[in-house]
């Protein structure tokens, strides 16, 4: 960005409420042109309120959002810079991807001349050529995800909003959605993704934002965050060789340990200095079915919990490694 120029997006200040009761308490966003935001946070958190007020579905109760420096809910301009890809495939499953695009350009403002070259441009940078001729409704999920971000480029947006892009997809489909979006910030175009899934914001995203309770409660680089905290302890993290009883669950959370899937694998920081082997035995002892401990380096889920730590302690806690299918 130029000395003194505004980013792409600005957010100051939002507020927003739904039958009484309030989703968003003064949120302050800023997004660069060709910069990747993950939005993060436990359900009903706001993410879905902030992005729908960035895409000018919703005008905030107080505060203001800025498109390149235009209201977006007021002003048609503005909401033609941005593509908006809900969670939902909002499609039409017996129309081919083609005519499916063709539908969203004629939408989208393009001339009957220019369709064609605008639908070709949309399949070619979301690798759908093979599929551009077949019903969307007979098509795999992660196709159909593709052919739904296809869908909101027709106008080709400088800001692109994607609410859970890879979710219930498997991990072929998820790498081609990021291929696609990797494609779509090289070519400058800014994206704000919403997601549950800490690898894919890893992966994806340089900056993050974690959102409690309607409020931004921890944002900045995703490279200095993991930076720093990889800085000051690694992380243990045991494998049982079957779900832990009372006592044993006991023991682990005595230890700092809490469980981060069905309740065979458990993680903590530990800065008392026990190597792998002694908290091994430790456990043991303690009656835990330890079956492996790992040491891992911190990512952003350690980033995550952090914030929602010191945020409140009774705040929910939603953990995707981004291994699901």
């Amino acid at each position: 960005m130029n000395p003194g120029q505004e980013p792409l997006v600005v957010v100051r200040g939002a507020t927003l409420a739904y039958r009484g009761h309030r989703v968003l308490r003064g949120v302050d966003c800023r997004i660069e042109a060709g910069e990747t935001l993950a939005l993060l946070g436990p359900n009903g958190a706001g993410k879905s309120s902030l992005m729908r007020i960035v895409a000018g579905r919703l005008p905030p109760e107080s505060g203001t959002v800025r498109i390149a420096g235009a209201d977006p809910f007021r002003e048609r301009e503005a909401r033609r810079a941005i593509g908006w890809v809900p969670q939902e495939i909002a499609l039409y499953p017996r129309l081919t991807v083609a005519e499916n695009l063709s539908v969203f350009a004629q939408l989208s403002g393009i001339g009957r001349r220019e369709r064609k070259a605008a639908v070709q441009a949309a399949l070619d940078l979301a690798d759908l050529g093979e599929v551009a001729r077949r019903p969307v409704g007979h098509l795999s999920g992660g196709y159909q995800r593709r052919a739904n971000i296809a869908a909101s480029l027709m106008a080709r947006p400088r800001l692109v909003l994607l609410d859970e892009p890879t979710q219930g997809v498997d991990l072929h489909a998820r790498a081609a959605i990021h291929a696609v979006l990797a494609r779509l910030r090289e070519q400058g175009a800014a994206i704000l993704i919403a997601t549950h899934d800490f690898a894919e914001a890893e992966r994806l995203a340089d900056r993050v934002a974690i959102l409690a309770d309607g409020r931004l409660i921890h944002e900045g680089r995703l490279a200095l965050l993991l930076e720093r905290i990889r800085a000051e302890v690694p992380e243990h993290e045991v494998a049982l060789t079957n779900p832990a009883g009372p006592d044993a669950v006991a023991a682990l959370r005595r230890a700092g340990f809490t469980p981060i899937d069905t309740g065979l694998t458990w993680r903590a920081s530990h800065r008392a200095g026990l190597d792998g082997t002694a908290l091994l035995g430790s456990l043991r002892a303690q009656g835990v079915p330890v079956g492996e401990i790992r040491i891992r380096a911190p990512g952003l889920d350690a980033i995550y919990r952090e914030a929602l730590d010191r945020a409140g302690p009774d705040r929910p806690l939603t953990l995707h490694t981004g291994n699901e299918a």
